[in-house]
């Protein structure tokens, strides 16, 4: 199918709906990140979203969109649960929660002098990474990873491995509420019970920062980062636990759709309603893998942060490590936005895509809630990362 493409601006592209699109589609891009967008199937991928049933305003399409599976990566959409709204283990992915987490420290970067190669290596000793890897803590028990399917980041932190106050800087504070165990397969559990505290591999990593340059000295203030300091990025996500947990729903609901009656212009988005048994028990082994993914970059920043003070040799206090925020980028949650001038409860599909909520709203934690929350934007290797944040 050749698709219409609007320009509505100089960043914002419309694909009118056709065909069985039920809303338009929204892609923010500007003419040279187009012509790469076009150069693969992530725009029909667009279209395709926008045939889900409950579908409210847009498929929208972030800048840096590229193929996926179902939705394309840097796809969002909404849909209502009041209105035949679906759920999409597609609009998620198979690393529930992958995520991003940075944390700062007062370690300046003429301390590292000659320092640094050994360093990096000290902590992917601490840090296990790779295809399979396995967690250098014990095995998770059963009962303990139901306890983390349920708490999240608060098991680790329960087990010595942080603070409160990192709670308070991780999105839903590193928790889902309605997370259930009983909707995880035992394939999932024993994939996930030795991952705990593990990188991964593909674009998964975890990097050493210096603050090179500051934009807003408000914003960095707040947040604590100096010209010159030493901060660590961590990307990871559910691990093996998550990547079953997918492949488990996804399977299930291809065979339920026909009960429902759903038709989908590409099977990789296979779908149920929202308050169907099967999308239930979907949300329910979602929230329990997106809980995995915040203990394990719990986790996993804990054992950095001691592999930098063993080989620095230095205490806590001079180390100065706080966490700045944590925030997902591939799961759906239930959320309240403005519609038509109503406000709404939506279940919102972000796959590689991240939320950028603004001053003073009701989920930031109070560090930020006059700033906006921190955005984080990890860059490729050997180029910069950047902190935003959200403005409205």
């Amino acid at each position: 199918m050749n698709l219409e493409i609007k320009r509505l601006n100089e960043y914002l592209w419309e694909i009118p709906k056709q065909g069985g699109m039920r809303v338009p589609g929204r892609i923010y891009a500007d003419e040279e990140l187009m012509q790469s967008i076009r150069a693969d199937d992530s725009i029909k991928q667009v279209a395709n979203v926008a045939h889900l049933p409950g579908i409210v305003k847009y498929s929208i399409a972030m800048p840096d969109i590229h193929l996926g599976y179902g939705f394309p990566i840097g796809g969002v959409c909404a849909t209502d649960p009041d209105n035949d709204g679906v759920i999409s283990p597609g609009g998620v992915g198979y690393d529930i929660n992958c995520g991003v987490r940075l944390a700062r420290t007062n370690i300046k970067e003429s301390e590292l002098a000659g320092k640094v190669h050994d360093l990096v290596r000290n902590i992917f000793y601490s840090v296990p990474s790779g295809v399979g890897s396995n967690s250098k803590l014990k095995k998770l028990s059963d009962q303990d990873l139901r306890q983390v399917m349920v708490k999240g980041a608060r098991y680790a932190i329960e087990q010595g491995m942080g603070t409160k106050e990192d709670l308070d800087h991780t999105e839903e504070c590193g928790c889902l509420k309605d997370a259930d165990p009983d909707s995880v397969s035992q394939n999932a559990m024993q994939r996930g019970c030795d991952q705990l505290g593990t990188l991964g591999s593909g674009n998964h990593f975890l990097e050493l920062d210096i603050v090179d340059e500051i934009f807003d000295s408000n914003v960095a203030d707040a947040m604590g980062l100096e010209q010159g300091n030493l901060c660590v990025f961590i990307h990871s996500g559910s691990r093996g636990f998550g990547h079953q947990v997918c492949q488990d729903y996804l399977r299930s609901m291809q065979g339920a759709m026909r009960k429902y009656g759903i038709e989908v212009p590409d099977m990789q988005l296979a779908c149920v309603p929202i308050d169907s048994p099967e999308g239930r028990d979907y949300l329910g082994a979602m929230a329990a893998a997106a809980n995995f993914a915040w203990a394990n970059r719990q986790t996993m920043m804990y054992l950095a942060q001691n592999a930098i003070m063993e080989f620095l040799k230095i205490s806590p206090r001079q180390l100065g490590w706080q966490l700045i925020y944590d925030v997902c980028h591939n799961i759906a949650k239930f959320e309240e936005h403005t519609l038509d001038g109503r406000t709404k409860r939506l279940c919102i599909h972000r796959k590689g895509a991240t939320r950028s909520f603004p001053p003073r709203h009701a989920q930031l934690p109070a560090a930020y809630r006059e700033l906006g929350q921190p955005v984080l934007i990890p860059g490729d290797m050997g180029n910069a990362s950047y902190v935003l944040i959200g403005t409205g």
